[in-house]
């Protein structure tokens, strides 16, 4: 905590009481409640201050009297919360109006205030402020994150229900806009009192620029006498609060009526009234000195920070008096010269580089040899650093999608950037992530979000999007051709609209080449054939009269077709099945319970009959794996594609049930890091899923040392695997609507193509879980592979999304050990209890797969092992979500591809007499920190609350 010392310091319990009082009078004088009325606006006023007094109902705004500022409601910056008063018991007669209601945000994870109007790549002051009031008669202030944009910004810790909070931070606006975020930590409910910003200009605060943000840490004003005086706008035209520090006990005030003038250029523009006060020791031998301890934040644990001392000379000095003086920091020279501050002009010391890593700052200013006076200070600001370097979304990828939010009043919680930080991405769409470029939306799934009207123009700017999942709205009108311009998109899907016309040549043409899969069953409306959707006026009779008996001959030929294909299979002892066609509602785009009745399947990829599997297997002659399904198939469709046939034996353990939530799980979801399905049969007892081919088998085989070519995988291919087959369970866990737990997540339902591509498989065991507690509605039946399977789920019974986290790290580990999740040594071992004894003794070259032969960063390795370590927590709760493991992921393949100079390292290919046993199925038994609150000014003690940081060398004017 940072305490202010005299070195003739005598007690200071005044002093901080005082102290105290002033940083409460600062939020309670800040908004006084006045007369004046002007209308809500959603952008910057005259002199370019965004003002804004969150939770006030209606659409008018007040000025205040103290400062002339007007403060609008919060109504058009933001589309969410909901208004409240605080309780009447903390409102008192000097509290300002804008402390009187806030507005809280229970729903969601971020939500978010967009100011507007702004100037982009000028620098801005950006200010909010807190107040609970126990507004909502629960007694417990929360604690949540703030952001700026996609950075970080600061912890709101709101310690008590009387005691407002500031934050305040100076950043670089990449955008003609910025947002504010409030982020739900689980630690109570955000809310909000007010917000403000202010332009500066681009000169001012260096330290502040494209990569780097300044959070005020303390602005403190020595010299005045009154500890109610608080210098803001309009004496500081940039509105900042400079707190006074009153301490009459321990230092002499001295001040002028003169104005100071500020030099050209200034960097800091201390206002003049600021400057007109300053302190000396009341003991003129005495330093003066200030210190403060280090309170990092969980995701700022080791801060830095800059530092801005204002000093002017307020005494006209005679020919032989001198005041001159030396600044420290921990006895060491903040400034390497004497310092003589210049007469009714500004001045500062300040450093550039952020001080970081020291236990304790101190800083002690103290009268040179030379010098006749004692040292003087005017005032004094302390930033923390944070840093700006993370980008937001492609800008036109942010406006189209937001247009789309806009058209469709899209019922999610949309807030903030779409795609960063990743744990907040917007539900339904998934993006990609590269180093040296924006993050782009990739896939966009809005099935069964209550769309209407036609299909907007924007859609067709999402120009990096690869799927798109529209089913099941309400839309109508015809589809746009402009979305046969999107270069990358390779599924798009409008089943169950209302949507007519004919499908445009493009998305045609782009089906016919292949790099096109477009689902737009039961739009009744809707032709795939511009040809056949023309209407029938102006067609002669004579076209009539040909076309009814062509349509009777093909009707009565298929009547007959029909009969003898009903005698042959009755001869079979089997039936018709009531699978519908493709064109027809399915009952759910995903599985969301454990009964699939067999007449509700309907499915639409191709559907197969038993009689076309056996000529594409050729009588199923060659068996690529088995499981407990079944075996699977090798085979050939009629233009040469190979795929892989898994047909349900007569003694499968996995029955009816498990083979229709398969086939309707896959028919919904694609993402490349998911194996495709590519047909399905039911016929009469015959039951069969058709797949896409994966050549080089599962990552089990290969982990075992049994895959096909007898080699190994490098450490930078593993992690490769490990980054896609994450990205496939993140899909379904966060773009799939219902979200999906695959249940069943281990090396034999990881499948590899020739290029090593990892993919997910075997979705028979997939359950949907609610997203309002992320848990999957209870079963009966306990699903999973032995030593896979969450201890949390083994004893609930309930897996929620964190029960497929548990079953990744036991894959993770795998990778990193080259060992099964169970083994002997000599006894059963499990792989997670022998590599956290290993890890607990750092012992990371005892726990490596010996096979990659020391290739390796061990950094990485580390890395890669303490997110499996993380991933099988026994607590569900202290686990990460698939959206952390990827980004985690991806650092560490990035280190390890720098390190191999890029690339994905070596594999040694051959034959295989079993390469798909991949596709085998599952069994179904179950075997298979105390922080301290980001305030901007000295609380009781004058405390800062920050860490210092080891310096550069500082700068002066």
């Amino acid at each position: 905590m940072l305490r202010w010392l005299l070195a003739c310091a005598m007690e200071q319990s005044t002093a901080r009481t005082m102290a105290a009082r002033s940083w409460l009078l600062l939020l309670c004088l800040a908004a006084v409640a006045t007369a004046g009325v002007l209308q809500a606006r959603a952008q910057p006023d005259s002199i370019g201050f965004i003002s804004i007094d969150c939770g006030l109902s209606g659409t008018a705004s007040y000025v205040d009297d103290t400062n002339t500022l007007s403060y609008a409601p919060d109504a058009a910056f933001v589309d969410a919360g909901s208004n409240h008063n605080i309780s009447a018991e903390y409102i008192t007669p000097k509290l300002g109006k804008r402390y009187l209601n806030v507005r809280s945000f229970p729903d969601g994870a971020r939500n978010c205030y967009t100011l507007r109007s702004l100037v982009a790549g000028l620098k801005y002051l950006v200010r909010a402020t807190f107040k609970y009031g126990n507004y909502d008669g629960l007694g417990r202030p929360p604690i949540f994150d703030v952001y700026i944009g996609v950075n970080f910004w600061s912890m709101a810790n709101i310690t008590d229900a009387d005691t407002p909070l500031l934050l305040e931070a100076i950043v670089v606006v990449p955008d003609d806009f910025v947002q504010v975020c409030l982020v739900n930590t689980g630690t109570g409910t955000p809310f909000i009192s007010g917000l403000d910003l202010r332009p500066l200009k681009s000169t001012l605060y260096p330290q502040a620029n494209a990569t780097q943000g300044l959070v005020l840490l303390g602005r403190i004003n020595f010299g005045p006498t009154d500890a109610t005086d608080i210098v803001r706008y309009p004496d500081d035209p940039h509105d900042r609060f400079w707190l006074p520090l009153v301490d009459a006990t321990s230092w002499n005030s001295i001040s002028t009526t003169q104005r100071v003038q500020n030099i050209d250029n200034d960097l800091f523009e201390a206002p003049s009234k600021v400057m007109q006060t300053a302190i000396t020791p009341r003991n003129a031998s005495k330093n003066i000195e200030f210190s403060w301890d280090p309170e990092p934040q969980p995701k700022n644990p080791t801060p830095g920070y800059v530092a801005n001392m204002h000093f002017t000379e307020l005494q006209l000095l005679p020919s032989n008096a001198t005041r001159q003086f030396y600044i420290n920091l921990d006895g060491k020279p903040w400034y390497p010269k004497p310092f003589t501050p210049p007469y009714l002009t500004t001045d500062a010391t300040y450093n550039s580089n952020p001080y970081r890593g020291l236990a304790h700052y101190n800083i002690s200013i103290n009268a040179t040899a030379n010098s006749t006076l004692p040292p003087i200070i005017n005032a004094i600001e302390v930033f923390s650093v944070i840093s700006t370097t993370n980008v937001a979304t492609d800008s036109q990828d942010v406006s189209a999608i937001t247009a789309i939010k806009a058209k469709y009043h899209v019922q999610k919680n949309w807030m903030g950037d779409p795609c960063v930080p990743k744990t907040l991405a917007w539900e339904g769409l998934t993006c990609s992530y590269a180093v040296s470029s924006p993050p782009r939306i990739t896939g966009v799934n809005l099935s069964f979000s209550g769309l209407n009207g036609d299909i907007s123009s924007s859609f067709a700017n999402l120009k990096a999007v690869q799927y798109m999942d529209l089913s099941h709205n309400n839309l109508t009108g015809s589809i746009p051709d402009s979305l046969s311009q999107l270069s990358s998109l390779t599924v798009l899907d409008f089943t169950a609209n209302q949507l007519n016309g004919s499908i445009p040549s493009g998305l045609l043409k782009k089906i016919q080449e292949g790099s096109l899969n477009l689902r737009y069953g039961n739009n009744s409306n809707l032709c795939s054939n511009g040809n056949s959707c023309q209407t029938t006026k102006g067609k002669s009779k004579l076209a009539i009269y040909i076309a009814v008996p062509v349509v009777l001959v093909v009707a009565i030929v298929s009547v007959v077709v029909l009969l003898c294909c009903i005698l042959r299979r009755q001869k079979r002892g089997t039936t018709i099945n009531s699978v519908k066609p493709q064109n027809e509602t399915p009952r759910s785009h995903v599985p969301t319970g454990d009964a699939y009745p067999q007449s509700s399947l309907q499915l639409e990829n191709r559907r197969f009959t038993y009689k076309e599997l056996e000529v594409i297997t050729n009588n199923f002659q060659r068996v690529l794996g088995r499981g407990g399904f079944g075996k699977v198939y090798d085979g050939f469709l009629e233009d040469g594609t190979q795929v892989a046939v898994k047909l349900r034996s007569d003694s499968s353990n996995q029955g009816v049930k498990e083979f229709l939530a398969e086939a309707q799980t896959l028919t919904r979801i694609h993402h490349k890091n998911l194996v495709s399905m590519i047909g399905y049969c039911k016929d009469g007892e015959y039951m069969a899923l058709v797949y896409e081919y994966m050549s080089e088998g599962t990552l089990q085989e290969h982990i075992s040392g049994n895959g096909h070519n007898g080699g190994f995988l490098s450490w930078a291919q593993r992690l490769r695997i490990a980054l896609e087959s994450a990205q496939g369970l993140e899909y379904l866990h966060r773009g799939c609507n219902p979200p999906l737990i695959h249940r069943d997540v281990k090396g034999a339902n990881i499948l590899l193509n020739s290029k090593l591509e990892a993919k997910i498989a075997d979705f028979g065991l997939t359950k949907a879980f609610s997203r309002e507690n992320g848990t999957q509605v209870s079963t009966n039946t306990l699903v999973g592979t032995q030593g896979y399977v969450d201890p949390e789920y083994h004893a609930t019974g309930k897996p929620t999304t964190k029960s497929d986290v548990y079953s990744f790290g036991v894959v993770l580990l795998e990778l990193v050990t080259g060992r099964p999740a169970i083994f002997r040594d000599p006894e059963p071992t499990s792989i997670i209890l022998w590599a956290r004894q290993r890890l607990a003794r750092g012992n990371i070259e005892g726990v490596v797969d010996p096979r990659m032969r020391g290739d390796h960063d061990v950094n990485t390795l580390w890395k890669a092992a303490d997110i499996a370590l993380k991933c099988t927590a026994q607590s569900s709760a202290q686990r990460p979500t698939m959206t952390d493991v990827v980004a985690q992921l991806q650092e560490c393949l990035e280190l390890e591809q720098a390190r191999a100079g890029g690339a994905n390292g070596s594999f040694y290919t051959g034959s295989s007499s079993d390469p798909y046993s991949g596709y085998n199925g599952s069994t179904a038994d179950g075997q298979s920190t105390d922080v301290s609150r980001s305030s901007t000014a000295f609380e009781m003690d004058h405390n800062f609350g920050r860490a210092p940081t080891m310096p550069t060398g500082p700068a002066a004017r």
